[in-house]
């Protein structure tokens, strides 16, 4: 099985839809600790993989590094050097979010 076709803790680095080159591609990165951050990333993954969208992903567990983001919140996903979504929240919201950033 193709690691885009199945729901899957997204690797440090991995570009989501990575194929798909005529999809615009943003950089994301998921905030938090290891746990919450890898449920989170499979939800992700999951809920916007049939989108026309390429996310590359990576991690920061640095609370540091975090808190001098403006982040508050236990996962926190920043898209594109702005927070887009934080809290572990249903993967239908995740969709929408990214639908409604797809539609911009």
């Amino acid at each position: 099985m193709n690691m885009n076709e199945a729901c899957h803790t997204m690797a440090e680095g991995e570009i989501l839809n990575a194929t798909k080159t005529e999809y615009p591609l943003y950089e994301a990165v998921l905030y938090g600790d290891r746990i919450l951050t890898a449920k989170f990333s499979k939800r992700l993954s999951c809920a916007i993989k049939h989108l026309p969208i390429r996310v590359r992903f990576r991690y920061e567990y640095d609370t540091i590094k975090a808190i001098e983001a403006g982040v508050s919140k236990d996962p926190t996903l920043m898209v594109d050097g702005k927070i887009f979504l934080e809290g572990l929240i249903a993967a239908e919201e995740i969709t929408r979010a990214f639908e409604k950033l797809i539609k911009k």
